[in-house]
This record gives C-alpha cells, structure tokens and sequence, in this order.
C-alpha cells in the first residue's frame, strides 16, 4: 500500500540525510553552541532581514508551542486560536498542560480572523476570567488553507494594537511560502512576536526552528528550553538540517513539489465530481467520498479518515510531502479515474 497518511512518514529528504552522515564524526559542542547551528542561524537570520532576532531549534512542533506559549504567558494569561489550531485538537493539552487555557471560535476555513480576537476580547473583560494575551495562527493551517500577506498584516496591526503577541506555527511552511499572495519569510518576520520554521514536515529528519521577534520574549529563553526538557544535547543535528534546507532554496522546492502533487490528486477528484472540503493549494487534500469508493481506495492505499458526513460518506485527508514521487501520484490519479 502507498500511503498518504501524512508528510513524515518518510526519513529525510537525501541532502539532509547526506549533510548528517559527512559531518557525523565531526566532534562539536553541544546545545546548540556548534557552528552548524551558528551557521543555519545566520542564514535565517539573513533570510528574514532581521539580524537581532533570536533563533533556537527545537526537537518537534508540539515542543515549540508548549515551549514558546508557556514562557510568553502568565499564569493568569491564555491563548487565542482557531477550534481547528494544532495546540487545541492534536497536542493532548499540552499546552493547557502548563496552566495557560487555549480559547477558541469556530474557525473561518481553518484561520482565525480579527473578528474572532475581537469577540474573544469581548467576553473577557476583566480579572474575573482568563486574560487574552497571545494569538495562535499557523501557516498553513490544520484544514490546509493558509495566511495571504494583508491577513496576516491586518491580524499583526490588531494584535499590536490591544497589546497581544501574535505567534505564528510553520509546521508546513514550505508550502505556503511558495504561493504567490502569501507572506514570505521576511514579510512573517516584520508582522509577528514570535513564530518557527517547521522542519519535521519539511524534508527534515526531525526539528523546528523558533525565531523570536520581540524582545520582551528573548529573554531567559534557553533556561525554558532546558526546563521544559527541549534543549538537545547533540545540537548540531539541528543546526546541520536547516542550514541545508535553507542555504540554498531547497525549502522551497519541497514546498513546490508538494503542492503540485497535491493538485494533480485534487483535480483528479475534481473531476470525477467528488467534492473538495475546502478550497486550498497547499499540500493537504480533504475530499468527501462516497463509502463504497472509500472502501476500493483503501484496497490500496492509506488515507486519513477525518469524519463521517453520513451513512453514506466520510471526509479523509491526503497528504503529500518531498518523498512522493510523481509516479506514484500518477497511478492514483489513474486509479481514481477508474472508480
């Protein structure tokens, strides 16, 4: 069976993989100290045109939020996210798990919106409930959709005005990066406090890189790392893959190629009339099915079931990734016009 279950199922994309394997018996110190982390930081650094930024890498994404919103907030301070965000549906709490609530709307295509915070802020007016302090949005997001450059700059221009910080979780990225109305990584850097490059899902063999904008927010930030048990002895495994997967644009080209194997399966279904969940370019496909082609599909290859619309249908999820050849997606897009 080939599998669309997600975008790690793989190991790492072969120039990461073969930058660890020439420099694995290289002696380097440890916690992120070693010129590789040194080297990766500064090519994000200049990537995003702000030299006094702070980067550290991290092992996981659910690592980077909890890490990141905990040493933002106050115990009596919550988060702002969408009911479909990453921190409030896939992380077991986490993050409520260091005391701070996660509060959530309905999400507009998977996005928060400033009339969501607006609403929020409404109905928490004072000491006797959680304060709003943080807003949690993620590029692209769970339903893969993402963040034009206005959204995010009208959602910074809000969040700056009531005083709250605005964090922004790159799991995937790569893909957004390469859509043209979307922000790049220097526009992300100018409207957000805090935010990360993912890489587990990005042709890495694990780790994200949090880069933080706001001063308030740098401080002492190594001694959370090492509190919340995510400062990595072997640093430098870190800083090797994103140096490789930035120096260059090989970021990018994972982003591309997925996105493009996603819309050849997206137009597949398209037209054979079975509708898509929500419009989205990215590298996320949701489709509903019919049960009985549900069933033929799964003879063959492994999808994600989301939820059950009815008796007769579900909603799954297909993703692709740097590893899925275009082979492989061409037996799909051939299998599917056979149903």
């Amino acid at each position: 069976m080939y599998s669309f279950l997600n975008d790690y199922s793989e190991g790492a994309h072969p120039q990461v993989l073969e930058a660890l394997i020439q420099s694995n018996q290289e002696q380097t110190v440890g916690y992120g100290n070693d010129d590789y982390c040194q080297k990766a930081k500064e090519v994000i650094l200049k990537r995003i045109n702000q030299p006094s930024a702070d980067v550290h890498f991290l092992v996981g994404g659910t690592q980077a939020n909890l890490v990141v919103i905990s040493h933002a907030l106050r115990d009596y301070q919550g988060v702002i996210a969408s009911d479909e965000g990453h921190i409030n549906v896939h992380e077991t709490a986490a993050v409520e798990g260091t005391g701070h609530k996660v509060i959530t709307k309905p999400h507009q295509e998977g996005k928060v919106t400033v009339e969501m915070i607006k609403q929020i802020l409404a109905q928490h007016p004072d000491e006797h409930m959680v304060q709003p302090k943080m807003v949690y949005i993620s590029q692209t997001t769970e339903l893969g959709t993402y963040y034009t450059k206005q959204e995010l700059e009208d959602i910074h221009a809000f969040t700056k005005e009531n005083g709250l910080y605005l964090f922004l979780d790159g799991a995937r990225l790569g893909s957004a990066l390469v859509l043209d109305d979307a922000p790049s990584l220097a526009d992300i850097a100018k409207n957000v406090d805090v935010f990360y490059i993912g890489g587990t899902k990005m042709g890495a063999m694990f780790g994200e890189a949090i880069v933080i904008l706001n001063d308030e927010l740098k401080e002492n930030f190594r001694y959370q790392l090492k509190h919340k048990g995510a400062m990595l002895a072997k640093g430098r495994l870190l800083g090797i893959q994103f140096y490789t997967l930035l120096k260059d644009h090989l970021y990018e080209d994972i982003g591309r190629h997925e996105n493009q194997m996603a819309d050849y399966i997206r137009e597949a279904f398209k037209a054979k009339g079975y509708p898509l969940y929500l419009p989205s370019k990215t590298n996320q496909v949701f489709v509903d099915l019919p049960l009985d082609v549900l069933a033929q599909i799964e003879e063959h290859y492994l999808v994600t079931h989301i939820q059950p619309l009815d008796n007769q249908q579900m909603r799954v999820r297909l993703v692709t990734s740097w590893a899925t050849p275009k082979v492989e997606v061409e037996k799909f897009v051939e299998f599917i016009k056979q149903l």
